[in-house]
Formats: C-alpha cells, structure tokens, sequence
C-alpha cells in the first residue's frame, strides 16, 4: 500500500449530530485526542481517529454508531460465507446451543459458517517464523492481531511500527481457508462473497483499508449486535440437526481461546506480556517507546477489555462471555501441526507497516519547531486544568489548535472571564462565543436533559427544591 493510502484509511466510527448533545464524554476518553466539539457537536479528526470505540461505549446518548454492510448483500453471491470469531457463540446464554446458532445463520441467508480461529495452527507457526527468522529488531515484537492496537502504534507511536508482526489477522488466515476449502469443491471465486461478523469497530476499518496490503480478502462486513438479536429472536425454533458448520473439525482450544487475555501469549515462549484495555494498551506502549520494557520477548495488546468479547458491538456481558469462552475452549482438541498447509501460511505474510502518525504542527520540521513554541507559551495564559469547555480535550490540545488557526484564546472561558474583567471583551461578545462553541440554545432552561426533573431519576430535587435556586 502506498503512503497516501496509508493516510486516507476508512473509519467505521460515525457520528449523528441529531443525537450529539455535547456532552463531552466522548472527548474525554479518547486515546488520541481526535474529537473536538464544534458548533455544539461533536467531531472527529480523522487523522488522529484509531477506530476503537472508546467514543461510542462512553456516549449516553448513543450519537456514535458503526457503520456496517448492508445485509442483502450476501444475495448478491451464489455461495454466502459468514465468518465469525468465537465470542459470536460465546455470548449467548446456556440454553441457545452452538447448533442453533450455526442454524440460525443458515436461515438468515449463509451457505456456508466458519469460525475465524481455525485452523489456528497455521497462524502460530507463522508468527514464531517471523519471530525467530525474519524479525531483527529489538525486541519485543508487537501482535498485529488487535487492529485498533495496529493504528495506535501507527498514529500515537509510529517509532514503534518496525515492532509489529507482519502476519494477518485470524479472520484473513479463515478467509484464505474458506477460498481453498471452497476451490477443492470447484466453486469459482467470483460465486462465494465471505461476510465477516465484526464484534468490533477496528474490524470493520481493518477490512475496509487493511494494513501491509492492498486489499482484503473478506468481501463485507456485518455487526455483530445485528446477528445477535437476529440470532435471540430466531434461535428457539431452530433445529441445528441439518444446519452443522463444515468447518467446525479445525477448531482448538487454542483457537478459541485466542482473542481473550492470554490466548495468543500462552501460544509462546519466552518472557511475554498481555494486556487489555486501552487505557493500560497506552502505559506499555509509553513504556516501550521510553525504552523502560526490558527483557520482554512477546507482547499481546487489546484495546478492548477481556479482548474480543469486550468489543463495542458485542451485546453479552464481557466477563460472563470470557467465562462460557473458557468452558468450551476446554471441549475441543489441543491445535495439532500446520505440516501440509504451507500455501495457506504463505498467504499470511503482510508487508511492513507504515509509520501514520499523527498531523503535527507543521509539515516542515523548522515551522513545526516555531509552532510548538508558539504553543508553549499560549499555554502559559492556560489554567492547565483540561476542563474541555473549550472544545479540545485539554489546555495543550488546545494551545496546538490555535496555532493551527483552529480555535481561538478566546475559546477557553477561564481567558474569556479574565478578558472581560480587563474590559478586553464585552460580556455580550463572550456569550456569542460560548453560543458558537456550543449551540445557539445550549444555556437555556431545558428540564429534558439527562438528569434534569423531567428525568424522574431518584435523588433529583423536586420542583420547590428547584424554585429555591433561582
């Protein structure tokens, strides 16, 4: 993939401003510092944005959504192929079966279900052949199995992308199985769409502009809370006695244990580190970069929590999931050897991943210098208490903004008060501003707004609790 690819990357992550209230969780909890708010909405910079769905888990107004394929169009193929990782199953509740699952799937309009884990084999002997015959670098080598965590290191940390492995994801090695399986059954290529179903945003942005090559393999991608409640409403009349997955014999314990905590670390020898949440993910990689991680040979990242089966569109309980993962997990074989799929394991190697890292202040290095010295000293007349009233994320955030043209002294209400006890604004003036930043009827009275007395949540004042406000 070229450099501009590698800076127009697709990003699953949207937003509806009919729903955004500004509320400013969104810009708090972002990794990267990508969201500011505009003209009373939340927006997105794309260029800082890693797709991990840290936004659209903290909104409570349900403004950011993922957008997906629409589901038709697995109509538009012969031979329909969903392929899904193994939390798919795992979120459900004891009483729906594996089976009726699988069936459910066949109603819905697929020919064909694999699950993305298998033969899983492959993949971990391809990862210690980079690692012990092609990796030369300092160690520790970085999965690339989470693509959030992938983007991260590319926006956030791009020093740190020669630490990358360069092998595909499971979901790519399933694919590349399914094509073959498929072939051997002399189904022409152009007959068979493969449909992953993501429990993740980072996913579908993987898919839609992979990393280390040009295109993928899987032909669209399908959310997986839609499945899930597709799934609820049609699993208790499903008979998975016809409806088996043809696939299901390549599955392992390691397999489906790979996309929890531990799952491709325990694959491994050698001094490894697994770590979840991407608020921790960011800590190690700070680490790392600082050169303060020695001794460590393997590192596991995943952005989201209890891994895949914390993804943003999973509809179970994480924890309760990771749990019922475990307990299948210990119903299938140990993986057994790769030996005679070598074209399959071929078909894994990526190419090394570009740096993209965030936009800085400059292009050129001499004016980007003069800006970020520009920014150190708007930072003195700053508070430095990163409130977000302004907009940005935090006082620096917003001292490179200006120097970018990009916001203004004024946006901080801290400088906007002082300035108009100095009489260097009018009060009028700095209200307009506050209603540009904001919304033209942010301030006023609304008793709608979460919390507010129309809210009937318990521990609200009541209407003479509230008169004695005014």
């Amino acid at each position: 993939m070229n450099q501009s690819n590698q800076l127009e990357l697709h990003h699953a992550i949207k937003i509806d401003p009919d729903k955004c209230r500004a509320c400013t969780h969104c810009l708090k909890v972002c990794p990267t510092e990508a969201i500011r708010i505009r003209n009373g909405k939340a927006t997105i910079i794309p260029g800082r944005c890693v797709d991990c769905g840290e936004c659209h888990r903290a909104c409570p107004y349900q403004a950011f959504h993922v957008e997906q394929d629409d589901l038709s169009r697995i109509f538009d193929y012969k031979y329909r192929v969903a392929l899904f990782p193994a939390v798919l199953v795992s979120q459900f509740p004891e009483n729906i079966s594996e089976e009726q699952i699988y069936s459910v799937l066949k109603q819905i309009g697929f020919t064909h279900t694999c699950e993305v884990e298998q033969p899983i084999s492959v993949l971990i002997d391809s990862i210690k052949d980079f690692a012990q015959n092609e990796y030369d670098s300092e160690k520790p080598i970085i999965s690339s199995f989470c693509p959030a965590t992938v983007r991260l290191v590319q926006v956030k940390y791009p020093a740190l992308t020669d630490h990358l492995v360069l092998r595909n994801a499971p979901h790519d090695l399933a694919a590349w199985y399914v094509r073959m399986r498929l072939a051997e059954e002399g189904i022409d290529p152009s007959d068979a769409g493969i449909f992953y179903i993501t429990p993740c945003a980072a996913k579908i942005a993987a898919v839609k502009s992979p990393v280390g090559e040009k295109k993928s393999i899987v032909d669209g991608i399908i959310n997986m809370s839609e499945i899930y409640n597709r799934v609820m409403s049609k699993a208790t009349g499903a008979n998975g006695a016809f409806h088996t997955c043809d696939c299901r014999h390549e599955i392992s314990r390691e397999g489906i244990l790979w996309s929890l905590p531990e799952g491709e670390k325990a694959a491994f020898e050698g001094k490894s580190l697994s770590v979840d949440g991407m608020h921790n993910v960011i800590r190690i990689l700070e680490r790392l970069e600082d050169g303060d991680l020695p001794d460590i040979d393997f590192l596991e990242l995943r952005a989201c929590e209890e891994g895949c089966a914390g993804g943003i569109m999973m509809t179970g309980n994480r924890f309760l999931t990771a749990d019922r993962q475990h307990k299948r997990a210990e119903t299938f074989p140990k993986a057994q050897s790769s030996a005679g799929m070598e074209e399959l394991a071929e078909k894994l190697r990526i190419a090394p991943v570009q740096p993209r890292p965030m936009v800085h202040l400059d292009t050129d290095m001499e004016k980007a210098f003069e800006k970020m010295q520009k920014a150190r000293s708007i930072m003195c007349h700053l508070p430095g208490i990163d409130c977000g009233a302004c907009g940005a994320p935090s006082c620096l955030a917003l001292a490179e903004d200006m120097v970018r043209h990009e916001a203004r002294m004024t946006d901080c209400i801290f400088v906007q008060q002082l300035w108009q006890k100095e009489g260097k604004i009018s009060a009028d003036k700095a209200f307009r501003n506050l209603e540009k930043k904001w919304g033209e009827n942010r301030f006023d009275v609304d008793c709608s707004k979460r919390g507010a007395k129309n809210d009937n949540s318990p521990g609200l004042m009541n209407e003479e609790e509230d008169a004695n406000l005014y």
